[in-house]
């Protein structure tokens, strides 16, 4: 029996992976969220814990939220159904992580609430946009780690990126609130980028170098002062 050279078993694969495997769903409220496996960078499971998070700070309704490196956008959904922002915004490199979001969008009618870009980073995001809150869970590794390729950012060049133009998308008095992972960075790995592109470290919460976890960085414009619900009861 002939064996498949290794770039057609691979291409297979991939075609398997993208076109064969179905669709599924999770629900965050009264929204049904869809995905496939290889999608999920973690925003299903961990990513959840922006909505306790939010919560226990007190932070008020938002009228726009953005979600980084969207995936699926099991983060920014969830934050709609928890009736935590009025509007949503999504953007990932993707392709089919855009049209996840597209088959969410229009199963639970979401059209008036939110927008959806096919961006490589901020590149295709319309200059309009404008927005209260940022989150994400971008990827996590400054090295190739084989078992999640998606989560590998070599030298940092996505966060570089994404901090270089991010101010242009912020609203006066807008907030930055990224989730990391404490075995993959720190703050000081990022410190300088913020500082160039204007910005100002105000929250760092749950941050345990080295552990299984997730820490996160909370950022606003230097010229401002954070709101007082990112900065309750500290770090």
């Amino acid at each position: 029996m002939d064996l498949l050279e290794p770039s057609v078993a691979t291409s297979w694969k991939r075609f398997r992976r993208w076109y064969l495997r179905p669709w599924r769903t999770v629900r965050y409220g009264e929204i049904s969220v869809y995905y496939k496996k290889h999608l999920d960078g973690g925003g299903s499971s961990f990513g959840q814990g922006y909505i306790p998070f939010l919560k226990s700070r007190g932070m008020p309704k938002q009228q726009k939220v953005f979600e980084w490196c969207s995936g699926p956008a099991f983060i920014g959904f969830s934050i709609l159904a928890h009736d935590l922002c009025k509007t949503l915004c999504l953007a990932d490199i993707n392709e089919q992580a855009v049209e996840a979001c597209r088959r969410t969008i229009r199963a639970n009618g979401l059209e008036e609430r939110v927008s959806l870009y096919h961006s490589d980073n901020l590149q295709n995001i319309p200059s309009y946009e404008c927005w209260d809150l940022v989150v994400g869970n971008p990827p996590f590794y400054n090295e190739t780690q084989p078992w999640c390729i998606r989560s590998h950012d070599k030298d940092w060049h996505i966060h570089r990126r994404f901090f270089a133009r991010i101010g242009d998308f912020l609203k006066p008095g807008g907030v930055i609130l990224l989730q990391e992972a404490n075995y993959a960075s720190t703050p000081e790995d990022f410190q300088k980028m913020i500082e160039d592109a204007g910005l100002s470290l105000v929250l760092v919460h749950n941050l345990k170098p080295g552990e299984m976890s997730h820490y996160y960085m909370g950022m606003v414009r230097r010229t401002e002062s954070p709101p007082s619900w990112l900065v309750k009861g500290g770090n």
